[in-house]
């Protein structure tokens, strides 16, 4: 019910919007309905006014009567909205073109000749058929958009037209509704002609183009539908006024939340729970504070009060406060109620009052100092759980003020809130905001929550498992979603059931109180009515949309939800923020105009409020956004649209949308916004007719291949007011946009930031002129004919003064009062005298923030002062760039007058100007860039200001390509710079001081020196504020990074400066390059280091290393080889490694072209050490570990967790392992790798000859040789196929046939030297899990007992580099057809390969084929490719016949996706 009230007042707004336009009004009072417009508008004010009291009560929740007479409101409310939008439209059309067919005429002659008018204009499209030869309009009158001439033909031309039997007008609408009537081709007293340039997309439907307005059926249907309007409301208000005043509000029930643990583990929240104990009995911080207050935020179900429980209950909180309340505030904030509450927790003490002095006394002054009394001494805990309002500031503080009066110190309240504004609110210390649980923690806990004490079954590995993770991905890590979904999968441990759950989202149908939906809702009921509307509607847009805030409120604009004129007034989105639906986010993007990356302000939706949002808009909005979407499940009051499923066609699916068609009415959809481009013809064939009906809509989103790409009506779209077009990647850049663009009158918002096309604009674009946003490069904007008719326009990327012979003069710009963000203006080389500069006012331009005035750089005439003076700007204006200004006097506003008092932003670029800016002097400066700047010496002092007083509020500060800028002085001993943040340095050749010093320049955050060779730095970073600092030589032409700090990465490459270790101690990563000035000793200040890169660098290791150097928190190290051949004993690598004791992930490096000493070292092997890399290390050489440190030799196995070994170009590795003897026992062979190993790489290792130094690896699941030219099968242990699940060999002379030949033939056979470990497997087992296969020849492979073995799990197959194969024997072409799970095929690189396998159609498993720089394929199989094939890549395939036979196949097989190279 409250979404039909609220539909209803917002539809009623709407056409009190509308009826308020002074030509609308005065059409409906040519009506004589009986009341005029303004009676009609107060009627409909105060229904709105009673709807808005009805949401308020809960008696009208259930009342059907009720209901229904608001349905019939809506509709009616509706359809007046539609048919006044239309008659605004065609009067707007009369204003354009000086016409008055939709315009009120007083005088009798005027109606008169209006009646006669209905008469001849009912015929008016006989003129134009092609039975007839007069025409009633040239194409010429067409062109110009004009209504058509007064007809004034002959009495026999008019009697030709009545005898042609094809001229019978066409006065019927489509569906009935107003707006259809502008595609009519007949009956009308107005023609709003349109046609489209040569030049333009066509995208009009192949039917006559032009709209017709019908004055008389008009005048009817308003007529009509005001009277059954105005009807209804009366019914509504005279049943709303029988509702008693006094009715109950409608109050929301909260749960009560209780201290005691509930949940026993707290699961995945470990490192954030320690952050919060520790932040809560810090004696440190806390010690100097009676009280402080840690909110605890974050969406519903997100686990904020199991974690509170958890922390209330630790041992730390217990030991450390002497007493702990809990209280549960929920929705009810009531001071006193809460003071009593606390109170009734606290135990007495002597002279605080009896225990029961809560319970006999309702006066807040004494509980408040009994509260004072009683915890005079003590430090407390106070959790107050739940909050979710607080009246304002002052109604905290008197809750807060007996907390404050204590003389212990580090008392702490605890509150856990949704809404972000109750948190900063109450905040004293930054809020702990919690969000979904950690991927891995959430599934275990996820599984907790289904099965819960008891054992998992049997078949849940196998079976279940992975439908448990698909459904806990959908989760978003909300612990409350997961015991909602647990509880339901936990009723049927079937995969029926479990997929049925997943496919179905069935935990948004549960409806207790505790499951997830009805939990977040709570939030969502808790918000008022319009705000509710506007996140309800969110839903439209895909999951994890970042949405800008231009972008939703246009979107809300559009929709009617609030209203452009009072849009300034409220920000729905930042309080969508404070109650914790939209998180906001820093974001980038390129800007085109200052070439550099800038941030902005983005919004996504918090989790599962994706889903709270669909949900609670499903009457009214229609998500599509996969192929399973059911029409029979739509509602048939859906208005909103959008789509955006996966590129693929689906027949199923196909069927859903013609159903749709049949269950809604499309002609009737108010938003149709399409997200994705779709390459499948199908799918763009199956959108473009499902929507070919559309009529009335406000908001259109598409992208577009082409121009018959666009809608079938699209140039019908009257109502049209925020229109979003993409170009497809694959479209046509010189694709043009459609001459119909310039007939959306009603447009407010058009979006062309994605299109590619051509930046030519229709010559009468200008008419759009409600246009308030036009978002699209700068070219676009520079294109805009007669710019200054569109009055409303905000912003203007770029002008180019006569950019033409003709137009394009600034007095255009004269007329735009009310541009609000951006004025680029160019080629103001143009402008000869200050009477044209002062035409284009930009002193009235009071709202504008930011103005380029730009000079041709080419042609630097000596400008006129009097001319840059008189484009003097409003002096609100923030933001300022003037650029290549060819005088040498520069304006009087910005150089001698404090004119611009209001300026943030100023840019400087190649002036020459004998006085410069006294930068100094503005008072809110807080950007400043100079570029190019001639006769500029020195910055800071004499740049304007009193001394301490200037650059107060200075934030950043950019140079680019100054020459004679020689340095930057600042007063001694005073604090200079106190806001700077950013300094910029770049192409400055002769700058060599800068203002860092413990005084100046303490706030700085980013530093960028780049091509300074004289720059003499201090140690850096200056002060611990500095996270963002680079240093780079060669400026922008070479630029080469020699030190470079994050926050948490310290890059020290080639520099030489000293470092300010202490103000870069929270660094995680380090990587050290050609440095001798950093040693261990400095390393081992950084106690969050784990990860470290060290490249060769003198002096770094001691001489000698004595086990006193322990870097403990190295998890990753990457090391040159340098420093473990630095001397001549064997111990001396160890010693290095030994120095990291912790470390997992080990890099070993060198460079291939550099002549290292031989190093003679061990395989590192530590408990931690997991990942190990060996690359281009051409000395190393590895030994086996002495027999008497390691009995059996090798590698010491029962410490060893090495998982992963990767070696790559090293040549020398294994040139001293002895080899292995002829039957030699297992066990007494020295392995150079630990049996742990589950992966290893090898990759050009000559030294490497025998297959036997991997015998022991039968744990592997990956096993990748490349480019060993020497190594054999010998001593190969079949073994090590077992448990493999992707094998590659290339490269290796014949060693993939050996190694798959020695596993066929040892299933059979057990006369190989490990045959007694062999019997102990069947024959089934060898390579039965390999799922992945790359092998360099073909005829070693496709031979049937290896494919036999093969078949079970195979699913990708490559053959690369073959060089022998020309084609399939018949043999191996029944092998191929063994393969019956590959789904993926690959041929690379097989240089005499001449024809594909003839047996591919009937792998019918197969679904990707990739065929790769094999250039003697001349054709495709003559039995085709299978069915099931869903991609094709050639790449480099010579052919002629090949390339013509693919591109059949791209034209005949819509499904199958081909690249083709």
């Amino acid at each position: 019910m409250e979404v039909a009230v609220g539909s209803a007042a917002s539809l009623l707004g709407k056409v009190w919007t509308t009826l308020s336009d002074g030509l609308v009004a005065a059409y409906v009072d040519s009506l004589q309905l009986g009341q005029n417009s303004e009676e009609i508008r107060d009627k409909l004010l105060h229904t709105q006014g009673l709807l808005h009291n009805a949401q308020l009560v809960s008696d009208v929740r259930h009342n059907p009567g009720l209901h229904r007479l608001l349905e019939k409101l809506s509709r009616d409310a509706d359809q007046a909205e539609d048919l006044l939008d239309e008659l605004h439209y065609f009067q707007i059309h009369d204003r354009l073109h000086a016409t008055n067919h939709a315009t009120t005429q007083t005088s009798t002659a005027l109606h008169a000749g209006t009646a006669l008018g209905h008469t001849l204009t009912s015929l008016l499209h006989c003129f134009s058929c092609s039975s007839s030869t007069p025409k009633v309009k040239s194409d010429a009158a067409a062109a110009a958009g004009g209504a058509p001439r007064r007809v004034t033909n002959t009495l026999g031309t008019l009697l030709h037209c009545l005898s042609c039997s094809s001229c019978t007008p066409k006065i019927k609408r489509n569906g009935g509704g107003a707006a259809a009537a502008v595609a009519g081709v007949g009956g009308g007293d107005a023609v709003a002609g349109i046609t489209t340039n040569s030049n333009s997309a066509t995208v009009d439907d192949n039917v006559d183009t032009l709209l017709h307005f019908d004055r008389v059926s008009m005048s009817r249907q308003i007529k009509s539908v005001l009277q059954a309007m105005q009807s209804h409301c009366d019914s509504v208000s005279n049943l709303l006024g029988t509702i008693p005043t006094n009715s109950t509000p409608v109050v929301l029930r909260r749960p009560q939340t209780v201290s005691m643990i509930i949940q026993d583990t707290l699961h995945g929240r470990r490192d954030t729970f320690e952050e919060a104990v520790d932040r809560i009995t810090d004696t440190i911080g806390a010690a100097t504070k009676t009280v402080s207050v840690l909110p605890i935020v974050g969406p519903g179900g997100i686990g904020k009060t199991t974690f509170l429980q958890h922390l209330y209950n630790d041992a730390r909180t217990q030991e450390h406060f002497h007493v702990k309340v809990w209280v549960c505030v929920s929705t009810d904030f009531d001071v006193l109620k809460l003071t009593r509450e606390i109170i009734g927790c606290i135990p007495a003490t002597g002279g605080a009052g009896s225990s029961s002095v809560a319970n006999e006394t309702t006066n807040l002054d004494q509980l408040q100092r009994s509260i004072a009394e009683r915890l005079k001494s003590k430090r407390f805990l106070i959790v107050l759980d739940d909050i979710w309002k607080c009246d304002g500031e002052d109604q905290w503080k008197t809750l807060l003020a007996p907390f404050t009066k204590g003389e212990a110190k580090g008392s702490m309240l605890l509150v856990t809130t949704r809404f972000p504004k109750v948190a900063d609110m109450v905040k004293t210390l930054d809020p702990l905001e919690l969000r979904g649980l950690e991927s891995n923690a959430f599934f275990t806990f996820f599984e907790a929550c289904i099965f819960g004490g008891d054992d998992k079954p049997e078949h849940y590995e196998y079976d279940l498992a992975g439908i448990a993770r698909k459904i806990a991905d959908k989760l978003k890590g909300s612990p409350l979603a997961a015991k909602t979904v647990g509880k339901l999968l936990h009723k049927d441990l079937s995969r029926e059931h479990w997929n049925g759950v997943l496919g179905n989202h069935q935990w948004l149908e549960q409806q207790k109180d505790d499951d997830i939906m009805p939990s977040l809702k709570i939030s969502y009921d808790f918000l008022p009515f319009d705000l509710k509307k506007s996140f309800s509607y969110c839903g439209l847009f895909p999951e994890d949309h970042e949405f800008t805030s231009s972008e939703i409120n246009h979107f809300w604009v559009s929709t009617g939800i609030i209203d452009s004129k009072h849009q300034a007034n409220r920000d729905y989105l930042e309080e969508l923020v404070d109650n914790g639906f939209f998180m906001k986010k820093k974001s980038n993007y390129w800007d085109n105009i200052y070439n550099q990356m800038k941030e902005f302000d983005c919004y996504v939706m918090h989790d599962l409020m994706h889903e709270l949002s669909r949900s609670v808009s499903a009457q009214e909005c229609l998500n599509i956004s996969g192929l399973d979407f059911r029409a029979d499940a739509t509602p048939q009051s859906v208005r909103h649209l959008s789509i955006n499923i996966e590129d693929r066609y689906d027949a199923n699916f196909e069927q859903e949308m013609c159903k749709l068609r049949e269950r809604i009415y499309i002609a009737n959809l108010r938003t149709l916004m399409i997200f994705r481009e779709y390459e499948e013809e199908r799918i763009t064939k199956l959108l473009k007719d499902t929507f070919k009906e559309i009529n009335s809509l406000r908001v259109l989103f598409i992208v577009v291949k082409s121009a018959e790409s666009f809608p079938y009506r699209f140039s019908k779209l009257i109502h049209l007011q925020y229109l979003k077009i993409t170009s497809s990647f694959y479209s046509d850049r010189e694709m043009r946009l459609p001459g119909t663009l310039s007939r959306f009158y009603h447009l407010k918002f058009l979006d062309l930031d994605g299109w590619r096309g051509g930046s030519d604009l229709p010559e009468d674009f200008s008419h759009l002129e409600n246009l308030l946003d036009f978002r699209a490069e700068s070219e676009l904007h520079s294109n805009i004919r007669n710019v200054g008719k569109m009055k409303h326009l905000q912003e203007l990327k770029k002008f180019h003064v006569k950019q033409e012979s003709m137009g394009f003069e600034l007095s255009e710009l004269g007329a735009l009062t009310e541009l609000e963000r951006k004025l680029i203006i160019r080629g103001l080389e143009h402008v000869a005298t200050m009477e044209e500069a002062t035409a284009a006012k930009l002193m009235l331009k009071r709202s504008l923030k930011e103005l380029g005035l730009h000079w041709d750089n080419s042609n630097r005439p000596t400008t006129d002062a009097d001319i840059v003076d008189a484009l003097r700007p409003h002096p609100n204006l923030r933001a300022l760039t003037i650029a290549n200004h060819g005088g040498t006097i520069g304006p009087s506003w910005l150089c001698l007058d404090i004119w611009l008092k209001s300026l943030e932003t100023l840019i400087l670029e190649g002036i020459s100007w004998s006085i410069l800016p006294p930068f100094g002097t503005l008072p809110n400066l807080k950007g400043l860039t100079l570029k190019k700047i001639s006769g500029m010496h020195q910055f800071g002092l004499g740049c304007g200001g009193a001394p301490g007083e200037c650059f107060m509020r200075l934030k950043e500060v950019e140079f680019y390509e100054m020459p004679e800028l020689a340095e930057w002085v600042v007063e001694p001993n005073c604090y200079s710079f106190p806001s700077l943040e950013m300094i910029i340095c770049i192409d400055c050749p002769r700058l060599c001081v800068m203002p860092l010093s413990e005084v100046s320049c303490t706030n700085l955050r980013r530093l960028e020196v780049s091509g300074c060779p004289k720059m003499c730095l201090l140690s850096m970073p200056h002060t611990s504020t500095l996270t963002d600092l680079v240093v780079k030589t060669g400026g922008r032409a070479d630029p080469e990074t020699l030190l470079s700090y994050d926050g948490k990465k310290l890059v020290v490459r080639g520099y030489g400066g000293a470092l300010a270790y202490h103000n870069v101690d929270k660094v995680e990563e380090m990587d050290i390059d050609n440095v001798s000035h950093i040693s261990l000793t400095h390393i081992e200040k950084f106690k969050s280091l784990t990860e470290l890169s060290v490249g060769r660098c003198d002096g770094l290791f001691p001489e000698e290393l004595d086990g006193s150097f322990v870097l403990r928190s190295v998890k990753s190290l990457k090391l040159d080889i340098s420093h473990l051949s630095s001397s001549s004993s064997k111990s001396s690598s160890s010693k290095v490694l030994n120095c990291f004791p912790a470390v997992s992930v080990l890099e070993i490096v060198g460079y291939g072209n550099h002549d290292y000493e031989e190093c003679v070292m061990q395989l590192p092997s530590s408990s931690s050490l997991q990942e190990l890399t060996f690359s281009k290390c051409r000395g190393l050489v590895l030994v086996p570990v002495e027999k008497e440190a390691n009995i059996g030799g090798g590698i010491q196995e029962g410490n060893s967790l090495l998982q992963s070994l990767t070696i790559s170009d090293c040549h020398k590795l294994f040139s001293r392992w002895p080899s292995l003897g002829t039957g030699e026992s297992a066990d007494t062979i020295i392995y150079p790798f630990p049996a742990s190993l589950r992966e290893l790489d090898v990759w050009d290792e000559p030294s490497m000859k025998s297959m036997g130094l991997l015998s022991n690896l039968t744990s592997l699941t990956r096993l990748r040789l490349g480019r060993c030219s020497n190594l054999t099968v010998d001593g190969f242990n079949p073994l090590i196929a077992v448990n493999l699940t992707e094998l590659q060999v290339c490269q290796c002379n014949t060693l993939a046939a050996d190694m798959l030949s020695e596993v066929a033939s040892h299933s059979h056979s057990h006369s190989h030297s490990h045959s007694q470990r062999a019997e102990l497997l069947p024959a089934e087992s060898y390579m039965s899990r390999l799922e992945v296969l790359s092998v360099d020849g073909i005829y070693g492979l496709l031979v049937a007992p290896i494919c036999n073995f093969l078949a079970p799990a195979l699913r990708t197959l490559e053959f690369d580099s073959d060089r022998r194969t020309e084609s399939l024997t018949e043999e191996q072409e029944k092998a191929l057809q063994l393969l019956t799970s590959l789904q993926n095929l690959g041929f690379i690189y097989c240089a005499v390969l001449g024809s594909l396998p003839q047996g591919l159609h009937r792998l019918s498993s197969l679904e990707e084929l990739r065929v790769v720089h094999c250039p003697n394929i001349r054709s495709m199989p003559k039995e085709g490719l299978p069915l099931s094939l869903r991609k094709f890549q050639v790449l480099n395939v010579g052919s002629a016949e090949m390339k013509e036979q693919i591109e059949k196949i791209k034209r005949t097989s819509p499904d199958l996706s081909v690249d083709y190279y």
